[in-house]
């Protein structure tokens, strides 16, 4: 099972590089760079440089979006990076969260989603495309994997119908995992299985119950955006206000991730905040960590995409202390898939 890390771009660009070499060399898989122009450094520009300045870990994008970039914009920056860095880019889009909401902008819906991915995917196979009455080619395509990010079951089973990988952004508690995984499969049938990575806050921690007070921004997040039904079912309760905390520029992308934290106090208990870490994040002691990752395999999984929370510091104490659980978890997991 392949291991990744969220990096978000929120350093100068040599400074990132830096980062980005020493994941390799630690021994991580992938990296994975998310897409929000007006918080970060540009997505694919940061992604060519972490390319020029590596040899072996995979690149990401987690994801960009076919709202604030037009799907020929994003088929031509993949080419580029993927020219930079034979082998080892994946192209990860989304809906678009917090690029698009910024700039008074929607995310994609299903069905701009599926003719974005149509059309990136003709692009970089060097197929003619329409984009209303103009037709259009890519010149020298570069073949580039396309994942989609996805939690709901449409999306979940347009990941399956038409995309390389699937990430799935529901965590790691056993049956939603499942249940979407199968919403995977459902959307691939007459296809190939579609590799799944599966994004998860991870902590390596002997005190649960204590760190996982930084994951109730996150809780109050999720509940607000459709998802206190699906808290509720696991044991984990969140009192959704009838406005967020105002912090700049959202909760789930405070510039102070402490106030973010003492804003939802009142709304996820510590309780909440504990069950939550455990049942869909990777939080607690090292071996508790392999055995999970153990399961995750198991079940099928191909590969992990561990984040830290907040989004403006580099995660370093994430890759440092993960990377001296890697080895325990290959010990258990043996080889891992290829991109």
């Amino acid at each position: 099972m392949r291991v990744g890390v969220r990096v978000p771009p929120c350093a100068p660009l040599p400074e990132l590089v830096e980062f980005v070499q020493e994941a390799e060399r630690r021994g991580f898989d992938d990296v994975w760079f998310p897409d929000s122009q007006l918080l970060w450094r540009d997505v694919f520009a940061t992604a060519a440089a972490a390319a020029a300045g590596t040899s072996r870990i995979g690149l990401g994008t987690a994801v960009t979006n076919v709202v604030t970039r037009h799907p020929s914009v994003v088929a031509g920056a993949a080419r580029t990076v993927a020219e930079l860095a034979p082998g080892r880019f994946v192209l990860g889009v989304g809906v678009g969260n917090s690029s698009v909401a910024p700039v008074g902008l929607a995310p994609s819906t299903r069905s701009g989603l599926r003719a974005g991915l149509t059309a990136i995917r003709r692009l970089l196979s060097g197929e003619e495309t329409g984009f209303g009455d103009a037709r259009t080619r890519l010149r020298d395509p570069v073949p580039v994997p396309i994942h989609v990010a996805a939690s709901g079951p449409r999306n979940l089973r347009l990941a399956g119908e038409l995309a390389d990988g699937a990430i799935l952004l529901s965590g790691v508690a056993p049956d939603p995992l499942a249940a979407a995984m199968r919403q995977v499969a459902d959307g691939a049938v007459g296809r190939d299985a579609v590799p799944i990575t599966v994004s998860a806050f991870c902590r390596i921690t002997g005190t649960v119950r204590r760190d996982a007070r930084e994951l109730k921004p996150v809780c109050l997040s999720i509940a607000a955006n459709g998802g206190a039904e699906f808290l509720e079912k696991a044991g984990v309760g969140v009192r959704v206000p009838e406005r967020l905390p105002d912090l700049s520029p959202d909760l789930l992308h405070a510039e102070s991730w402490e106030s973010a934290i003492r804003a939802c106090e009142s709304f996820v208990d510590d309780d909440a905040a504990e069950l939550f870490a455990r049942r869909f994040c990777l939080y607690g002691t090292a071996d508790e960590i392999a055995g999970r990752l153990t399961g995750l395999r198991q079940a099928g999984v191909s590969g992990v995409l561990l984040q830290e929370v907040g989004s403006y510091e580099l995660p370093r104490t994430l890759v440092a202390d993960f990377a001296e659980l890697v080895p325990v978890a290959e010990s258990r997991g043996g080889d891992r898939p290829s991109r």
